[in-house]
């Protein structure tokens, strides 16, 4: 089986396993309680969060571990957008994850807010003019996702956040997708927010984190014992932390080196499927995009159907995002690029983590349009 699903999911690497199952075995205190087994716990904690902060370029106190990226957005959007006093306005765009975009849905239908949701190009980025003019004196926060997570598309990040900054505006961006990937160094991105989740990067699923800059008020969305200096309650995992802060160490030590092969992968990948499928049509922007997603339109056929013949011949995608899995809804992505209803339906995404090897990649390529053609012979 050749695995192209790593956008919705990585494997657990070993060293993460290693480094955690001390913590869940004899090191596996509660890190509030005040004897030797909950210190050594609230030690391990410590450790981890300097980790995670060391590979986001922040302050250790900036750092809040949640359950994952879902939360970790969750709390950005409505933790800052409740704590601000500027307004009741916020800026995005339609291809957030659902995690964003409902967090916003919910603040529009709950506490009054109005949302601009800056539309994007074909290939699917923000142009930083119309971002610009949506900003206005009562926004109260600006979040634009780091990098698509069905297309791959990579945002100007920096500067979109240089432009909220003019306005006083606090910025946040999902950088779930672009870890292991792209830089994340949060004074490079200018950015005030940045979400990230374990499970991408080889932790296992259940561990995210959060970075909100000490200047910026964030109203708590669970309330408890205070935990994580009061911005997420809730008894800390231990063993996930240790586990998110050691894929974070691994990730960021050869993180270059393999973008660097996983883009000259990419490249040739690309190259050969639309060599091979003469209809197929590449989705999101040619070169400004993450190392390891490849995602196609096949007109004439059903990216489903595509997928179960893939299978078929050994090869593990997908037709988009992991959470709107089971939908007969047309990808809201593709959608918000201007594809076609019919057409978006046809998609399917090719992602993958540094393991898996041009060489490999490039001998997938007859096999996508051996399983296209089936499909579409089909529908005739």
């Amino acid at each position: 089986m050749i695995y192209l699903d790593a956008a919705a999911t990585s494997a657990v690497r070993r060293e993460v396993l290693e480094a955690m199952w001390p913590y869940l075995t004899g090191d596996f205190g509660n890190p509030s309680s005040h004897h030797t087994v909950g210190e050594s716990a609230a030690r391990a904690l410590a450790d981890a969060r300097a980790t995670v902060a060391q590979w986001l370029g922040c302050r250790a106190s900036e750092v809040t571990f949640t359950s994952g990226g879902t939360e970790a957005d969750n709390l950005a959007i409505k933790g800052i957008a409740l704590a601000s006093p500027r307004g009741r306005h916020i800026v995005t765009t339609p291809i957030e994850h659902e995690a964003v975009l409902e967090s916003v849905d919910y603040l529009v239908r709950h506490h009054g807010f109005t949302v601009t949701t800056v539309t994007v190009g074909p290939d699917g980025l923000v142009d930083p003019a119309v971002f610009a003019a949506a900003l206005r004196p009562d926004t109260t926060l600006a979040s634009v996702m780091l990098a698509n997570n069905e297309v791959g598309t990579v945002q100007p990040i920096s500067e979109l956040a240089a432009l909220a900054h003019r306005h006083g505006i606090p910025f946040h961006t999902d950088a779930v997708q672009a870890a292991g990937w792209l830089d994340l160094d949060v004074k490079t991105l200018g950015v005030d927010a940045l979400s990230v989740s374990g499970h991408k990067i080889g932790a296992p699923k259940g561990i995210g984190a959060l970075y909100a800059s000490g200047r910026l008020p964030v109203e708590p969305v669970l309330h408890g014992g205070g935990q994580e200096r009061g911005r997420r309650s809730g008894t800390e995992n231990v063993a996930g932390a240790v586990a998110l802060a050691t894929a974070a160490r691994l990730a960021l030590a050869s993180r270059a080196e393999n973008a660097a092969r996983a883009t000259a992968a990419r490249e040739a990948f690309v190259a050969a499927v639309l060599a091979q499928v003469p209809d197929a049509r590449l989705t999101g922007h040619p070169s400004s995009r993450l190392p390891g997603v490849a995602s196609f339109v096949f007109p004439g056929t059903n990216g489903e159907t595509v997928l179960l013949e893939l299978e078929r011949r050994g090869i593990v995608s997908s037709s988009g995002s992991a959470c709107a899995a089971g939908s007969d809804d047309a990808s809201h992505v593709l959608l918000a690029l201007g594809v076609d209803e019919d057409l978006a339906r046809t998609a399917v995404r090719f992602s993958w983590g540094p393991e898996v090897d041009e060489a490999a990649l490039v001998a997938v390529a007859p096999a996508v349009a051996d399983a296209v053609r089936t499909v579409a012979g089909l529908g005739r």
